[in-house]
């Protein structure tokens, strides 16, 4: 396990490496200068330079990706230009935000998927099969932008229940919570159900009937158990999702979390902020995509973590 999880870190290199090169130069293709964006409308050229100077945007592009590789293996992901604040701060910040989001939707989602997902899978082909699946599908297809908006028009607008954005308190959570965790739900009980349904065909199943044993304890233990590696993959994959930033969901409730700065960051051509936040988001998946790998340990003995990658 320890070699595994050594010789994944060591991969991540490169890909770490790769992913800041995409991001650094896809970020320079959008139009506009930072420099005449910080320094005003009515600027004169001398003070653009200053500014281009001071943040070394008058460097050549293989020279400002140097400096910015150096100062990030440093730890330092250099300072927004429009705040004058180290990026690393603000991202740290505005990540924790969304931590705090991502994980009640994620725990929401897991709770009402795996729930649907097994009570459709047991009792299959009936009305609360075919209802729940109905619903999971409404929830996947959904925009979330307009899911949110209508909960904020109902909710907020026209019962006054929950505020509309910001956050503060538990109430603020609420909507934002509730509108990413229905797509994930929706994955979720879709990818149980069909896994638990194809499991329950299998001989092991079979045997383990035909041996006395009580249908919950199959369902429960045996079936469920083995269905659950798929189910790891879509939970971590939205994990990723979610803890990259939830843009659409943050802008709408106005939360001030990692999608939403990246959004402006943009909008404002703010290099060091797109650069560092989109780098930090790809460690944060590539830390999540370890953590689902090592999972499938403990819900399938048969996986091993060997020398060969097994």
């Amino acid at each position: 396990m320890v070699e595994y999880i050594a010789r994944r870190v060591v991969l991540l290199i490169p890909v770490l490496i790769g992913v800041s090169l995409v991001i650094f130069l896809s970020i320079r293709l959008v139009p506009g200068d930072p420099a005449e964006a910080l320094a005003g409308e009515f600027a004169d050229e001398e003070y653009i330079a200053e500014i281009r100077r001071i943040y070394g945007l008058d460097q050549p592009l293989h020279v400002q990706y140097g400096m910015f590789m150096k100062r990030a293996l440093q730890g330092d992901l250099g300072r927004s230009i429009l705040s004058d604040r180290p990026v690393l701060g603000e991202v740290w910040s505005r990540f924790l935000n969304t931590l705090q989001l991502a994980f009640w939707a994620v725990l929401l989602a897991t709770i009402v998927g795996l729930l649907a997902g097994v009570i459709s899978a047991t009792n299959p082909y009936s009305k609360f099969d075919y209802g729940s699946m109905a619903g999971a599908l409404l929830g996947i297809s959904m925009p979330s932008f307009w899911f949110g908006l209508l909960l904020m028009a109902f909710f907020s607008v026209y019962l006054g229940w929950l505020p509309a954005g910001g956050k503060g308190t538990a109430a603020h959570l609420i909507m934002p919570v509730v509108t990413l965790g229905l797509t994930g739900a929706g994955l979720i009980a879709r990818m149980t159900r069909n896994t638990m349904l194809e499991i329950t065909g299998s001989e092991y199943i079979t045997t383990a009937r035909s041996k006395g044993l009580a249908s919950g304890k199959v369902h429960y233990v045996h079936a469920l158990k083995n269905a659950m590696l798929p189910v790891i993959t879509v939970i971590g994959l939205q994990s990723g999702y979610l803890l990259g930033g939830s843009v659409i969901t943050e802008s709408v409730f106005a939360w001030p979390g990692l999608g939403r700065y990246i959004v402006e960051a943009i909008k404002l051509r703010d290099y060091a902020a797109v650069q560092g936040s989109l780098l930090f988001f790809a460690l944060t998946f590539a830390v999540v995509n370890l953590t689902v790998d090592l999972l499938y340990a403990i819900f399938n003995p048969r996986v091993r973590y060997g020398g060969s990658g097994e």
